[in-house]
């Protein structure tokens, strides 16, 4: 155990029913009203749950004394939310808690402070490879969501072959860039809001690689509550990593594996009709399209 790092700790809600918990969790604690739900997440994760009966009276206190026990590890506490919007995880500096940024949210910082370079560094046109998968399953009038339109530059396409699309994506610099281009776009962080719907398909073209393994799942199973057709593309490789290039910024990158990939869709209630992989600048990709099962 590092008795120099400070533990981390992972707040989720009381009624949390399913949580994306991307790293691996020491221990699980809870307040009595949680306790249910902290039983069920902790046998999920394979560790042991304390419930605190005073965590919601001293959460101050008792949040120290949990970081206190865990140095250098990441812990789980349940009915806590430190004026916060949950999930979110938080450190100990010694002037109280600090929330620490996701790998995600780093990320989309990377892109709120350069969206222009971005849309610069890609090809000006659409993933044609991509549209004519979903086009292969669902016809013109179909209503299409977007998750992460980035610069409009599919949208544009998708409209052109006759396609109703909900314009959305989770970095205001893009949504203030396709506006200033005088399309309607939404605000939508796939990992934390609702998608709404319901809608004839699903459409996430090189975005799904910025989400933790539990994150894609999360998405995934949402996506099935909203529409019976997903199509998305995302890197083909191993492991995860963090890479500045062509921003100059650092973004996170998760890479899958054809059987991984295949069996988070299939728990998450997807039959793969068509995995496809095509060659890009810095590597393999795939091309999914799945419905819903």
């Amino acid at each position: 155990m590092n008795l120099m790092c400070p533990a981390r700790i992972l707040l989720l809600p009381g009624d949390v029913q399913e949580a994306a918990v991307g790293e691996r969790v020491a221990h699980v604690y809870a307040g009595p009203f949680e306790a249910s739900a902290g039983s069920r997440l902790a046998e999920r994760l394979g560790v042991r749950l304390t419930v605190v009966p005073e965590l919601t009276q001293r959460p101050d206190q008792e949040l120290q004394s949990i970081a206190d026990l865990h140095r250098g590890e990441t812990v789980v506490v349940l009915g806590v939310d430190l004026g916060l919007k949950l999930p979110a995880t938080v450190e100990h500096t010694g002037d109280g808690w600090t929330r620490v940024a996701t790998d995600n949210e780093v990320t989309l910082s990377a892109y709120e402070m350069a969206a222009e370079k971005f849309r610069d560094s890609i090809p000006p046109g659409p993933n044609d490879q991509l549209i004519d998968l979903l086009a292969e399953r669902v016809g013109p009038g179909a209503r299409v969501l977007e998750i992460g339109s980035g610069t409009g530059r599919d949208a544009l396409e998708l409209e052109r072959r006759g396609f109703v699309v909900r314009r959305t994506d989770a970095t205001q610099a893009f949504i203030d860039m396709m506006r200033a281009d005088g399309y309607a776009v939404d605000r939508l962080n796939a990992l934390t809001d609702d998608f709404g719907g319901p809608y004839d398909a699903i459409f996430a073209d090189a975005v799904f690689l910025h989400f933790d393994r539990p994150g894609l799942a999360q998405v995934l199973r949402k996506a099935a509550r909203s529409a019976p057709v997903l199509v998305f593309a995302t890197r083909e490789g191993k492991g995860e990593e963090w890479s500045d290039r062509n921003l100059d910024l650092p973004r996170h990158f998760v890479l899958w594996q054809e059987d991984a990939l295949r069996q988070v869709l299939t728990n998450a209630g997807w039959d793969v009709q068509r995995l496809d992989r095509g060659e890009g600048k810095f590597g393999m990709w795939f091309y999914v399209l799945a419905t819903r099962a």
